[in-house]
């Protein structure tokens, strides 16, 4: 039996939707034999895989030009893309910069020509984007598990009902399955 490819992003957030992630317990043997996980926060890719991935899970808001051409890599190489978390769904407080004047913000924050060579990094430190955008304003998403974070047994039952060939429906607090 192949193994279902997943990969998880870590965009602008707190990292709390992947620690969600990690409180699914026991769920976490279950799927170690059923998935290959091919990008996480742990890899730190820069790339997206190749070959095509079944699931996605994308958290945190759309803030910088790596994020926007990662989300949309992330997009085309993948058969379901969820938006996890507040910030992939909503901008939440990543979103709260909205209104800034980006291209001011950094030398706000650091000052002007605190930098080795008075510019700003870019070649390193990716250009913000001029606003905070949820995933879904730029590419479309099958689902959205809304929480800061969501709870651990709604991203179980998600994550295992695709597995399962089922679609899961969000309903209040827990899951159905059609």
């Amino acid at each position: 039996m192949s193994k279902v490819k997943v990969s998880t992003l870590w965009f602008s957030g707190c990292a709390g939707c992947h620690m969600s992630l990690l409180d699914i317990d026991e769920v976490l043997i279950d799927l170690a034999g059923r998935i290959e996980l091919c990008n996480s926060p742990i890899t730190d890719l820069k790339v997206f895989p190749e070959g095509g991935v079944d699931v996605t899970l994308i958290e945190g808001a759309i803030a910088n030009e790596e994020q926007l051409h990662l989300v949309k890599e992330a997009r085309e190489k993948s058969k379901i893309l969820i938006a996890f978390g507040d910030c992939a769904v909503t901008g939440n407080v990543p979103g709260l910069r909205n209104g800034l004047q980006t291209d001011t913000l950094i030398e706000d924050i650091y000052g002007k020509g605190v930098t080795t060579n008075g510019n700003l990094p870019y070649d390193v430190v990716p250009r913000l984007l001029d606003r905070v955008r949820p995933v879904h304003e730029v590419v479309p998403v099958e689902y959205f598990l809304h929480g800061c974070p969501p709870p651990p047994g709604v991203i179980a039952k998600t994550i295992l009902a695709l597995l399962d060939g089922k679609t899961p429906e969000l309903v209040g607090e827990d899951l159905k399955f059609g």
